[in-house]
Order: C-alpha cells, then sequence, then structure tokens
C-alpha cells in the first residue's frame, strides 16, 4: 500500500490542518514529517477553532493513528500544553497518539539561543518564531541533538546538562542583552518531558512499514510550505528543515516509491509571515482587505501575515519540485466581492521576462508581470457544490489549471470542515 502526501505550496499558513482533518476518514495513519512548533494547523468545525502545532491534524478523528515523524522537533512544553488543551475534550490520546524515538528535543536553550541569534542580527533578523527550531536543527545536524529516546536512558539528564551548558556559553557570545531565569525554564520542560513520556514511543520508520504491509491507509502532513524548504526555499529567510515532498522520505523512513499522490495546498492569493522577498505583496487597500476577510494573522505567533496576489512563477516551482498530482485552494471565499482579481504570470528579471523562479527574488531584482481576471460577487460559504461556483471563479481555476497542469480537486469557501467542495475529474463533470 502507498503513502499519499499532503504539503504546502507557498510560504506556510495555506489551510493544511483542515484539509488534513477533511481527509482522515480516508486514512488509518496521519504521520508529520517534519517542523516544530512554529507550525499552527487550524481546524475548525461544531463552532470550535482548534489549534495544533506538534500534534498533527488526525487526533480528532477515532479511527486514526497519529504519528509525530523522526524530521519533527518536539519542544515538550509546547506539547504539553497541547495535551492539556485537548483535556477537554475526551480524547484518549494515548490510543491516538504516537511519537518517533529519533525524533528530536527542542530545550529551553535552545529558545533562549533562537532569541540572542535574532537580536544579534538586529535589522537582518530573518523573523523567526522563537521558537528554538533553527537551534534545534542545528544541534540534529551538527550530532550534538538530544532526541526523545534519549529520555528512555538512565543518563538522559547528564547529556541535557552538557548541551544546556554549551548552549549558554554560545548566549554570551552574541553578546545581547537576554534577561532569563533557566532554572524556571528548566522546571517547565521537566514537566513536559513528563507529559511526553505518557505518549507511546515507538520506532517509527518500523511502525510505518509493518503498517504498510498490512495495508494500512497513510497519509504524510508537511508543516510551514514549500517557499521556506532550507534548500528549495527563499533562503536565508526559510525554516530549517525540508518542507517539500523530499522531507516525507527523510522525516519518516518512507522510500520514495510509496509515494503515491502528492497533494499540494495553496491559497486563492497569497501570504507571507515575517521577513522575505514577496514579489506580490500588496500595500494598498487590496492587500488590507484581503488580510481583514481572511483574519491573516498567524495561528502561532499571532503576528499579522503579508498579503498580495496569488503568484503563478512560485507555484509552478512548487508544483514541479514537488511532483504534485492534485491542488486545493483555500480560502477562495476571501476574494468574493473583488471586482478585479490580479495572478502573477512572470517576472520581468534582469531586463528580460522570465517564468521561472530566479536564485533571487528581491525586490531590487523582480517585479510581478500580471494577468487580471474578473472577481465574483456571491457569497461562496453557503454553497456546497462545484456547480454552484459562480462563473468568473470557475474561470480562474480553469485558468490556473492550465497554468499548472495540475487539476484542483478540492476548492475551500470558509474555515469549516463542511465548507468543502469537492470538484470531479474534467474528464467526468
Amino acid at each position: 500500500m502507498a503513502v499519499d502526501l499532503l504539503l504546502g505550496l507557498q510560504w506556510g499558513d495555506e489551510g493544511k490542518g483542515k484539509i488534513v482533518d477533511v481527509l482522515t476518514r480516508n486514512y488509518d495513519i496521519i504521520a508529520r514529517f517534519q517542523g516544530g512548533p512554529n507550525a499552527g494547523h487550524t481546524l475548525e468545525f461544531d463552532g470550535i477553532k482548534h489549534v495544533l502545532h506538534t500534534i498533527p491534524s488526525g487526533i480528532f478523528h477515532e479511527n486514526a493513528a497519529n504519528v509525530v515523524g523522526n524530521g519533527v522537533v518536539i519542544d515538550p512544553v509546547i506539547f504539553r500544553k497541547e495535551l492539556q488543551n485537548l483535556e477537554k475534550f475526551n480524547i484518549d490520546i494515548s490510543s491516538r497518539l504516537l511519537i518517533s524515538r529519533k525524533a528530536h528535543l527542542i530545550l529551553p536553550t535552545h529558545r533562549l539561543l533562537d532569541a540572542a541569534s535574532e537580536a544579534a542580527k538586529g535589522k537582518a533578523k530573518i523573523g523567526s518564531t522563537l521558537k528554538g527550531i533553527g537551534p534545534a536543527y542545528m544541534d540534529k545536524t551538527g550530532r550534538n541533538g538530544m532526541r526523545v529516546g534519549d529520555l528512555e536512558l538512565d543518563g538522559w539528564r547528564d547529556k541535557y546538562r552538557a548541551l544546556a551548558n554549551k548552549h549558554e556559553a554560545m548566549i554570551q557570545f552574541y553578546d545581547v542583552d537576554l534577561q532569563y531565569n533557566l532554572k524556571e525554564l528548566e522546571a517547565e520542560f521537566l514537566l513536559g518531558v513528563q507529559a511526553l513520556k505518557k505518549i507511546p514511543i515507538i520506532d517509527s520508520e518500523e511502525y510505518l512499514y509493518q503498517a504498510q504491509k498490512k495495508g494500512k491507509r497513510i497519509l504524510a502532513e508537511g508543516a510551514q510550505g514549500s517557499m521556506l524548504d532550507i534548500d528549495f526555499g527563499t533562503y536565508p529567510y526559510v525554516t530549517s528543515s525540508n518542507t517539500t515532498a523530499a522531507g516525507a522520505c527523510t522525516g519518516l523512513g518512507i522510500a520514495p516509491n510509496m509515494i503515491r499522490e502528492v497533494y499540494g495546498i495553496f491559497k486563492a492569493y497569497a501570504t507571507r509571515v515575517g521577513s522575505g522577498p514577496f514579489p506580490t505583496e500588496l500595500f494598498d487597500d487590496d492587500g488590507a482587505r484581503i488580510a481583514r476577510i481572511g483574519n491573516e494573522f498567524g495561528a502561532t505567533t499571532g503576528r499579522p501575515r503579508r498579503c498580495g496576489w496569488l503568484d503563478l512563477v512560485a507555484l509552478k516551482y512548487a508544483v514541479r519540485i514537488n511532483g504534485v498530482t492534485q491542488l486545493m485552494m483555500m480560502k477562495a471565499d476571501v476574494l468574493s466581492g473583488m471586482p478585479k482579481i490580479k495572478v502573477c504570470t512572470a517576472y520581468h528579471y534582469k531586463g528580460e521576462v522570465i517564468e521561472h523562479l530566479p536564485f533571487n527574488i528581491e525586490a531590487e531584482n523582480v517585479t510581478p508581470v500580471y494577468t487580471e481576471m474578473p472577481g465574483w460577487s456571491q457569497d461562496l460559504t453557503e454553497l456546497s457544490e462545484a456547480d454552484a461556483l459562480p462563473g468568473p471563479l470557475k474561470n480562474y481555476i480553469a485558468f490556473l489549471e492550465q497554468e499548472l497542469e495540475v487539476p484542483v480537486r478540492i476548492v475551500s469557501v470558509g474555515p469549516d470542515r463542511t465548507q468543502t467542495i469537492q470538484r470531479q475529474p474534467a474528464e467526468s463533470q
């Protein structure tokens, strides 16, 4: 049995959590393959909004096991708070959630290092969420990190102490005014570790291999977005892991030839949180309107998201490097009422017009080339059938399918799981 993969195609915040929640009924296992608690997956149903940071988005479904894979970095403090937030829903967490022994831990000093490093950069800061993600991945690749499996060993506190001491020496090197009480932070960390150890800890690659042999249906869930990939994103304004399809193989121990469908999630427009280039960013009333109606604030940090028109140059790039087989368009309802909609189809770059993503897309290097299309005025939030979508939106979708050469199979018309329209393949419409 093959594995299906779901990931974001922009700068994150595409709505992956909602789609995983919608699709979970079709799967036996939801497996998160990368990223840390800087990711915030928002799900909304029964009038309640849920924000998850580490726990996979299938946790609300009885039929699905949820695996936190080896490619994820876990902050026990944030993880404990997530568990506490789920208590009121009477979910049997221990029967639905599993954690890889090979997943790395975020220590309190990782967060302090993150803050010190960002402060030292001054105006050149990258817009880190200050969750300790980058320093944790640096220890991972530097072969110094602590993993969940270490917590099962007698000497894990000694390993922790040595690493924390090293981090404190590094903080001193940055020479910034960083006030903290490490004993208080460590007390909270130890409570998180106790909560973490109550969850079943597994050799996740073996678990997933055996699940595949038994014919279990597996959905691999990504965090952040493709344009934040450490290798293929807008470096250095990226996250510290591989957010693209390749990350599912290394983040779960799944062989490449086992991946079947690749679901690519994108918004009907574009957003970005933090620093970094954003060619189609809007600074006018249209951008403000999209931000207001779309409630564009970070699920994890609450930071306002920068908003702009859809960038097809970047989206084509993401579709190709991920091998996307199906597209899912989110927040189409946010654009309702706009008389005109623009789509970036090319860049002016060094005196020529190009349709591929160049090495550097800073504002001084690229200017977007737009195609303008008619908007739609109809409220989409009550619609449930693809045939009921307004004509201009159907034309917008058809234009994107032609440009991207991949079908749009889902159109989201609101935040609730019920506000999701399934589209049939073109040949059956």
